[in-house]
């Protein structure tokens, strides 16, 4: 006669017998008592509800111990973790943006490692400005009198026109309200700056007229707005960032510019198209400019504002600079980054972000030829792998209308179909450090343009575990 169900619960082992266990002893050294406690008991939780679904045996001590590591490991894996980029979008928002120079690595350990001048003078021996790590090199750089840095481009904006234009007016071409990622948009931006967004001119044209009109007492700033994200071609006509500074000057109302992405050096010596940059910006007369410090720039995340000292001076005493304040690890990596711009003809093998951008396709084809073998030998009989020439994107919203030749791997399964694509691209994001690609054409397509670590990435091919 079979045991009833709720015996073989019984004899599962409790959790201080397990504790005790010379098996758990490893762990508990690793992972510490509350832990492994915590693990030991959902893994007898999962055991108990196992029993009583399939009305079966209880298991043996061993198993459970088993189970309880594997949760232990599994718990420890940190939820933000390094991946492959193989999509062919180089500036992708969802896994990072730009990747960051070993300059800007090295800063950031360094400084996270202990105490450091973050606000302090050493020369002076007096309390600082942290924004003085990075003010001398952007005006340096751009040309401006005067620099500062909140935590992403959309603060930046926010920051400006909290400041100038607090209940009062912003005239804005309505060719240039943009929607960014997430369905930011800049008219939400404006309201929650806490003024007042006037539309001028029409969707494909706006003329100098059209914001002289919209002048009046009640107007605070204008803000000429990058659309860096897409281009509107055909019948258009927009007004020059020289004109718009001079009516500005003459109205006595700053002129700001944003430029979302923003670069700091002339693309076109690449072979791409050309991008405003913050430098054109000064020069045409703007009194602020604001840009991301993560796109094509290729640093860490930041909202970067350079223009005149008076305009500066004001953004920094307004309340809201202190809650979109960069902490030291941002500025230490920023600090770095622009410091490889002080040598403009060796950036682009320095800046991870410039160096993806102008990789030549003969070396991507080098690393496929690289990689080949090994992923035909684990692909096996789930599927052909070949090479192939693709394109990649920019992406983040710089040179939407751009894409660079590149050249990959593809993998079609032999049983065509969405259910055993998605398990291949499941199966390649379940690896040590995940390889994130895109499915095209019914294929699963690996773009290695921003591939660097051959080594590593081949290390892995082993561990990939394709559904029979």
């Amino acid at each position: 006669m079979s045991r009833k169900p709720n015996t073989r619960l019984s004899d599962l082992p409790s959790v201080d017998r397990l504790l005790k266990s010379e098996a758990l002893s490893q762990a508990l050294i690793e992972f510490g008592h509350k832990e492994t406690t915590r693990a030991i008991r959902a893994a007898l939780a999962l055991t108990r509800k196992q029993i009583s679904a399939a009305n079966s045996e209880a298991p043996d001590k061993d198993f459970i111990v088993k189970q309880t590591i594997q949760e232990l490991v599994h718990q420890s894996i940190p939820s933000l973790q390094a991946v492959f980029n193989l999509t062919g979008t180089i500036l992708h928002t969802n896994l990072g943006r730009a990747s960051l120079p070993e300059e800007a690595i090295k800063a950031i350990t360094d400084t996270a490692r202990g105490a450091s001048n973050l606000e302090y003078r050493l020369d002076e021996g007096k309390r600082g400005d942290r924004d003085e790590h990075i003010e001398k090199d952007l005006c340096a750089i751009t040309g401006a009198e005067a620099a500062t840095i909140v935590n992403n481009n959309a603060a930046a904006v926010m920051l400006v026109l909290n400041t100038f234009a607090l209940n009062k007016e912003v005239p804005t071409s309505r060719g240039e309200l943009i929607e960014i990622g997430g369905s930011f948009r800049m008219p939400d931006i404006m309201k929650q700056s806490g003024c007042k967004l006037i539309e001028v001119g029409t969707t494909n044209r706006t003329h100098l007229k059209d914001y002289s009109n919209a002048i009046g007492s009640d107007t605070g700033i204008i803000m000429k707005i990058h659309t860096s994200n897409y281009v509107v071609e055909g019948y258009t006509a927009e007004v020059s960032e020289t004109e718009l500074a001079k009516l500005c000057h003459d109205n006595k109302i700053p002129f700001a510019v944003d430029l979302g992405s923003g670069t700091l050096t002339d693309l076109t010596r690449f072979d791409l198209p050309q991008e405003p940059t913050p430098m054109d910006a000064m020069k045409n007369g703007a009194d602020l400019v604001t840009f991301s410090g993560d796109k094509l720039l290729g640093g860490p995340q930041s909202g970067i504002i350079v223009g005149t000292k008076k305009c500066i001076s004001e953004l920094k005493k307004n309340p809201m600079k202190r809650a979109l304040r960069c902490d030291k690890l941002t500025l230490s990596a920023l600090s770095a980054v622009l410091k490889l711009y002080r040598d403009p003809d060796r950036v682009a093998e320095r800046i991870p972000t410039l160096r993806a951008l102008v990789r030549p396709v003969e070396d991507i084809q080098k690393i496929a030829n690289q990689i080949m073998p090994e992923l035909k030998r684990k692909v096996g009989t789930f599927g052909t792998v070949t090479g192939m020439d693709c394109e990649s994107q920019v992406g983040s919203g710089a040179l939407p209308t751009r894409t660079i030749n590149s050249a990959g791997l593809v993998i079609k399964p032999t049983v065509s179909s969405g259910t055993r694509l998605n398990e291949l691209a499941a199966a390649f994001r379940k690896l040590p450090i995940p390889v994130i690609g895109r499915i095209q054409d019914d294929k699963f397509l690996l773009d290695l343009r921003c591939l660097e670590d051959v080594v590593g990435f081949n290390a892995q091919l082993p561990n990939l575990k394709l559904p029979k």
